[in-house]
C-alpha cells in the first residue's frame, strides 16, 4: 500500500529530498504534503513538484504515514511542541538534525513513538547524497528497510548505531563544504597557470568525482589508488611532499574533530 509522506519544512535540504523521492516514484505527489511559515516558499514548491501544501503543520503531521521533520535544529523544540499531540504510535517520524538524539526526541514528544534519526547532506540535491540512519527500539526492521528504499531516491543509505551518528556528520554531513573548499584551491591554482575559471572548475571537479568514484568502485586502500598516481621522480610524488609539509592530513583531521566536538554540544 502507497504510503503518505510528510515534509514540515521545504528549504534546500527538504526540497531536495522531496525531488528525490518523487523522481524515484516511491510516492505520488498527491500522496506528497509540505508545510512551511512562508507561503511563497510552498507555492514554489507546488508550482515544481506538484505536492500539497499548507502553513499549518499540525496538517502535514495529521496527513503523513512517515514524516521528516525537515527544518534547522534550533526549530525542533517547537515543532514538536506544536504537533506532539498530533502524531501517532503508528506513524513514523525521521529527523535530519545533528545533536538531537532519540532520547532528547523521546522526552520532547513525551510518548512511545517509531522515531529513525538521520544525518543526510547535500549532494542529495544531485541524487548522490549519504545518509546516515539511527532507529529507535520501536521501529521494526520491515520499517527501516521502508524508509531506506525511500530515501535511496536521493541518497545512499546505511543504519549505523546512534554513538556514531556525530561522527556522520563530521565526514559526510558537513563534509562536502571541506570539499568545495579542496576543488575551489585546484580551480585558482590552476587559473593562476593561465586556465580559464569556468575550465578549471570542470578539471578540478570532475578529478575529484573520479577520484571518490574509483575508491568506491574498485575496493582498493584510498593510499594504495595515491601511490598508483605517484611515479618514481616525478610531479605527483612532489607535490604530495608540498601537501604533507603543509600538514593537509592533520589539518583536515583537526577540522573534522571541531564538528564533532560542536555536533556533540548541539
Amino acid at each position: 500500500m502507497a504510503k503518505k509522506i510528510g515534509f514540515i519544512g521545504c528549504g534546500n535540504m527538504g526540497g531536495a529530498m522531496m525531488q528525490g523521492i518523487l523522481d524515484s516514484g516511491k510516492c505520488e505527489a498527491a500522496e506528497m504534503m509540505t508545510s512551511d511559515k512562508s507561503q511563497a516558499a510552498l507555492e514554489v514548491k507546488k508550482e515544481a513538484l506538484g505536492i500539497l501544501t499548507t502553513t499549518d503543520n499540525k496538517e502535514v503531521a495529521a496527513f503523513a504515514d512517515i514524516l521528516f521533520l525537515a527544518v534547522k535544529p534550533q526549530f525542533y523544540e517547537a515543532v514538536i511542541e506544536e504537533i506532539k499531540d498530533t502524531v501517532s504510535e503508528e506513524q513514523i517520524l525521521v529527523t535530519i538534525a545533528p545533536g538531537k538524539t532519540l532520547q532528547w526526541l523521546a522526552e520532547k514528544f513525551g510518548k512511545e513513538l517509531k522515531i529513525i534519526r538521520t544525518m543526510p547532506n547535500t549532494p542529495a540535491m544531485v541524487k548522490a547524497g549519504m545518509m546516515g540512519m539511527c532507529p529507535n527500539a520501536n521501529v521494526t526492521a520491515e520499517e527501516i528497510a521502508l524508509v531506506q528504499d525511500i530515501c535511496n531516491g536521493f541518497s545512499e543509505t546505511e543504519v549505523i548505531t546512534e554513538n556514531l551518528m556525530d561522527v556522520v556528520t563530521a565526514v559526510s554531513g558537513s563534509s562536502p563544504a571541506y570539499v568545495f573548499m579542496f576543488i575551489e584551491a585546484m580551480a585558482d591554482a590552476a587559473v593562476a597557470g593561465g586556465m580559464a575559471r569556468s575550465q578549471a572548475y570542470k578539471f578540478a571537479a570532475q578529478a575529484v568525482m573520479g577520484s571518490a568514484k574509483m575508491v568506491l568502485e574498485t575496493g582498493k586502500h584510498p593510499g594504495e589508488l595515491k601511490d598508483m598516481v605517484c611515479s618514481p621522480a616525478g610531479t605527483t610524488i612532489q607535490a604530495v611532499k608540498v601537501l604533507e609539509e603543509k600538514g593537509m592530513r592533520s589539518a583536515v583531521m583537526e577540522a573534522m574533530d571541531k564538528c564533532l566536538e560542536v555536533s556533540r554540544g548541539m
